[in-house]
Parts: structure tokens; sequence; C-alpha cells
């Protein structure tokens, strides 16, 4: 397959993150509002070039309160940061469609790379006749490393918020004509 530009359906795609709670229990959260710019061969993403944009007040962890927290200087400060980005560096084949795709991840002002894993899932026709592809990609990163170091001590020992943040990626994308 020829390398060509891409759209991502965000109807069909997730951006998502989880981190520990109280050192125990795990917190999910996604992104709703999201674009990128994928130009690839989806059988072969070692030359792809990819961009994401994600609108950060977009946030959704199912609870009002936190999410709005999220949102506040305490964390992502969306009136100055309103944005994340990415824009991938480097793409090395690890296996047979699957990839480690490193890139500049800015998160709050503060641009760190980020290497993800990357499985190319298949390629079909949707419903509507559309050619399109699925990926899979996840990273973990550290808060500190992007200055969200927001915390509290537990009375019983450790922190209210892991350092460590998983950020799983399920992608649908469509081909342009």
């Amino acid at each position: 397959m020829a390398k060509t530009t891409w759209a991502v359906d965000a109807s069909h795609s997730e951006i998502g993150f989880s981190a520990k709670h109280m050192m125990f229990t795990t917190v999910r959260g996604s992104f709703k509002k999201f674009e990128a710019t994928v130009t690839a061969d989806p059988e072969d993403l070692s030359t792809a070039e990819i961009d994401f944009t994600i609108d950060v007040a977009s946030v959704d962890t199912r609870n009002e309160d936190r999410d709005n927290h999220l949102r506040s200087g305490d964390f992502f400060d969306v009136e100055n940061y309103p944005t994340i980005t990415f824009k991938a560096t480097e793409i090395k084949t690890t296996g047979e469609h699957e990839y480690d795709m490193t890139g500049d991840v800015t998160i709050h002002g503060v641009t760190k790379p980020v290497t993800f894993h990357v499985a190319y899932q298949g390629t079909g026709k949707n419903p509507w006749g559309a050619e399109v592809a699925g990926f899979e990609a996840t990273a973990t990163i550290s808060r500190k490393d992007f200055g969200l170091t927001y915390n509290a001590a537990l009375e019983t020992g450790g922190v209210l918020i892991s350092d460590q943040v998983k950020l799983n990626l399920e992608i649908q994308a469509s081909k342009q004509a």
C-alpha cells in the first residue's frame, strides 16, 4: 500500500489514560476532542508522519468535580495550556505490524520525548465503502516530567495520585481521497 493521508475518526477512536488513586485503585479517563494528521502506509508505519492535538478541556473521568480540578492550575491549567500535542520523530519496527514510535509530547508547556508501543490492527471497508485502518498504542509517562506535581500525602502513607500515568490509544483512521 502506498503512503497516503488518513483522518482519525474521533467517533471510533479513544485517547485514554489511567493513574493509581490512593496507591491501590485505578482511575480512568479520556479526552473527547482531538485531531490528528497521519500520512502513512498502514502496513509499514516506519516512514509515517503523525501529529496529534488534544483539547485538554475535553478531559472526562466521569466525575465533574475531578474533571474541573484536572482543568485547573493544580494540573493541566487549560487557560494557559489548552492543548496536548504529539509529533512523531522516530518509528522503529519491532515485529510484524508492531512499532516503537517516539515523538515529542508537549503537556503543560513542557516537551519531552515519549515512546509508544504501536500495533497495526488491520484495514477494511466500513459500511459506507471507505477504507479504514485500526491501531492501538500504549505508553507510560511521569506526571512530574511535565510539571504536573500536585499531590497529597495520605495519613496511612503514600500519596493520593501516582506519578506514573498509563496512556492507551485506540485509533480508527479513514483513508482520504
